[in-house]
């Protein structure tokens, strides 16, 4: 057969493949929140993996709970952490939102006051005249805007369920899983494999729990600082503040923005030291114990651990931002495997 004979089937070959692979890249696309969904589950099904394991073995030569049970006992727990934070957090901010709201005119002509005060304004006005001018899209279609806020609401609920639902499945059918994917990997690499897989494990658990020490510190120091300034109802704003920390980046702002609003029912100047008081807190928390904590407990470097924030949040936004850290000590695994590989060839 003449080299003309098969241009014409590699060239057939060539074009179905690269067809293929555009085909398949858009499909992913298209179903990115699927898959991140997904991703977020296998996350929290690895973070949970060794405390069920624990629960399933508590000592080496001992059998404790069956793993249906030591998986539902996390997932109680869990779920009753969630529903306390809220029992604790929903009527004193829905009071203090209710406050806030009723001393808004009152602050609005604070704040105009200390701008005509320094020629930033000329007149007043009132707050009607204030919401009617607004930007297009913030005021004038207070209907839109809220029906949009409950969908993302009522979005972000069912994407909750369906996290945990799915990473339960994840937990209980983890050593299936395992066997089956093992089936398209070599005998002779198959160990290795496993040994890669533990560590990625541990690596994810180690960040779930320095997730849960970040939350406590900061916590603790918003709670201390905020009562020390008498700012009221500064229990909440500390538990608001510790579940931000989970939110890499935006979450000490909403922790921080909370205690200004909170603290501006008292008084400009407590709302400024609240306000002040965060900040020192955020750049410690960015540049000390965010790095180090994670450095320590899941064994990836500050620089490693910036450069994974950054680049997270540029690709994905605020959810590449909390998946950076998570997924760079899963490559890190992954590359580790790849150089351990090259030298033994």
């Amino acid at each position: 057969m003449s080299p003309d004979d098969n241009f014409t089937p590699r060239m057939v070959r060539t074009v179905l493949t690269v067809a293929g692979v555009a085909i398949m890249l858009a499909a992913l696309w298209a179903a990115r929140e699927a898959l991140l969904l997904i991703y977020v589950s296998a996350l929290v099904a690895m973070g949970c993996s060794p405390l069920v394991h624990f629960l399933e073995h508590p000592r080496a030569d001992t059998r404790g709970l069956p793993r249906w049970a030591a998986i539902l006992a996390v997932y109680t727990a869990i779920v009753g952490a969630i529903v306390l934070f809220g029992l604790l957090v929903i009527p004193p901010l829905v009071a203090q939102a209710v406050a806030l709201w009723n001393t808004l005119p009152d602050q609005f002509n604070r704040v105009q006051t200390f701008f005509i005060n320094y020629k930033l304004m000329t007149r007043r006005i009132t707050l009607a005249e204030a919401v009617q001018n607004a930007p297009s899209g913030s005021g004038t279609n207070a209907v839109g805007t809220m029906l949009v806020a409950v969908s993302s609401l009522i979005g972000g609920v069912f994407g909750l369920i369906t996290i945990l639902i799915l990473s339960f499945y994840f937990l209980i059918e983890a050593h299936a899983m395992a066997e089956y994917f093992a089936r398209f990997v070599p005998v002779a690499r198959r160990a290795t494999i496993a040994t890669a897989l533990g560590e990625a494990v541990v690596k994810v658990s180690a960040w779930l729990r320095a997730q849960f020490i970040l939350a406590a510190v900061m916590g603790t120091f918003a709670a201390v600082g905020l009562g020390l300034m008498g700012v009221p109802y500064f229990y909440v704003v500390a538990l608001v503040a510790s579940i931000g920390e989970t939110i890499p980046i935006v979450g000490p702002v909403i922790g921080g923005v909370t205690a200004v609003a909170v603290a501006s029912t008292v008084s400009t100047k407590l709302a400024l030291m609240a306000g002040g008081y965060f900040l020192v807190l955020h750049q410690l928390e960015a540049n000390i114990l965010v790095p180090k904590i994670m450095e320590r407990r899941v064994g990836v470097s500050p620089v490693a651990v910036m450069v994974a924030l950054l680049i997270g949040g540029a690709l994905s936004g605020l959810a590449g931002a909390i998946l950076a850290i998570p997924t760079a000590a899963i490559l890190s695994v992954v590359i580790e495997e790849i150089a351990n590989g090259s030298r033994e060839s």
